[in-house]
């Protein structure tokens, strides 16, 4: 499985809940947070998936983060 498919998979997984980059890192045991960076805005064009400054679900901090819509 590729570093997006499980980014993919990890924020469908947590749906509706947005989650930021760290914390993507951090659950799929990134070694670089800017693998979960370059991935989320990968996704963020895609259909189903929104990017944009908002708290995370896991970390409680105001950045930017990601959820499957």
């Amino acid at each position: 499985m590729t570093v997006l498919e499980q980014v993919r998979d990890l924020i469908v997984r947590q749906s509706p809940a947005p989650l930021c980059d760290d914390c993507i890192a951090d659950k799929l045991q990134l070694s670089i947070r800017q693998h979960a960076n370059h991935k989320t805005r990968e996704l963020a064009i895609t259909s189903g998936f929104d990017r944009r400054k908002d708290v995370c679900s896991v970390c409680g901090s105001t950045k930017k983060v990601i959820r499957h819509a």
